[in-house]
């Protein structure tokens, strides 16, 4: 496993999730690092200690718990830097599709019958093409919803008129 270097006083410490299970099978998680970030983002307590708990039981199966997997998660979406609770939540969702994108791609690896390959590609498939469309979705909630247009070329026949610049109505009062 590739090890990063460890930060100095000057960098801010992700967050990761240390977790564990007791004998009845109830999952503790213990929060660690700069929490600042989500926190800002979401804005409720209620809603970042439940985006915490979700990602922690996404790396769990059955009664497995990984650990590696719910943190690759919580450091997607803390490294996206996301504004608001929406954004953090759709962070989590494609940092969730991935997972199962890159499971099923492992799986497509190991079929044993043309009838599983079958079925493993088209999961892929449906999942790809859902993060895809989850980039697309970011890419436009993000967006300040201005567009911008350049006109590269203007043609003005004799006898037409054109405007260049911005123009604004105004300065006459109405109904005149």
């Amino acid at each position: 496993m590739t090890q990063l270097p460890q930060p100095s006083a000057k960098h801010r410490v992700p967050p990761s999730l240390t977790l564990g299970q007791n004998s009845e099978g109830v999952l503790s998680i213990r929060i660690e690092g700069n929490l600042e970030r989500l926190a800002q983002a979401t804005r409720n307590a209620d809603i970042i200690n439940g985006l915490y708990s979700q990602i922690a039981v996404l790396g769990s199966y059955g009664s497995r718990i990984d650990e590696g997997a719910s943190n690759f998660v919580l450091g997607f979406v803390d490294s996206m830097a996301p504004r608001d609770a929406a954004e953090a939540l759709l962070l989590t969702q494609m940092a969730a599709i991935h997972q199962a994108t890159m499971m099923m791609a492992r799986r497509i690896n190991q079929v044993e019958t043309l009838q599983q390959q079958d079925a493993a590609e088209r999961a892929l498939n449906k999942l790809a093409r859902s993060f895809a469309a989850q980039v697309e979705a970011l890419k436009r909630y993000r967006s300040t919803g201005q567009q911008k247009v350049t006109v590269e070329h203007v043609t003005v026949n004799a006898g037409g008129q054109a405007i260049v610049g911005s123009v604004t109505k105004g300065g006459g009062a109405e109904g005149k």
